[in-house]
């Protein structure tokens, strides 16, 4: 994670290229585009998206947490949403940075890009993600 936090710079010209998200913080970063959410709320939402495919426990999240504020990917936030009541043990909101947004939308696209990959060499079919063979 130290190769993230040097790489993350908001300089476009010249810029390292960043390395590919870990699959937790991608799915955190997911979970804060539309809304700021406590740490219980990003992992229901994480679970839900997935459809229970994919839980992220404690100690997973709130790791990943730390090291993406280091980063300067997300921000705490002390604007909670409309649609959530206040909930008075749920302290500590997080919200997207610009960065943060950034680096989430060219991950989408990196992995856009290796969906197309997969398509074109026939391991799944264009628009769909079943994988060839696993109809049956």
């Amino acid at each position: 994670m130290v190769e993230l936090r040097q790489t993350m710079t908001d300089s476009s010209a010249g810029a390292t290229p960043r390395p590919p998200l870990n699959h937790s913080e991608f799915h955190i970063l997911l979970a804060l585009a539309d809304a700021p959410r406590h740490g219980y709320g990003i992992m229901q939402e994480v679970e839900k998206r997935a459809q229970g495919k994919v839980r992220l426990g404690p100690g997973t999240l709130y790791g990943a947490i730390k090291r993406m504020l280091a980063a300067g990917l997300i921000e705490e936030s002390d604007q909670r949403p409309a649609s959530e009541p206040d909930d008075q043990r749920r302290r500590c909101y997080y919200r997207l940075t610009r960065l943060g947004r950034r680096v989430a939308t060219e991950e989408a696209q990196r992995l856009a890009g290796l969906v197309h990959v997969a398509e074109a060499k026939r391991l799944i079919r264009a628009g769909d993600l079943t994988p060839r063979g696993a109809e049956g």
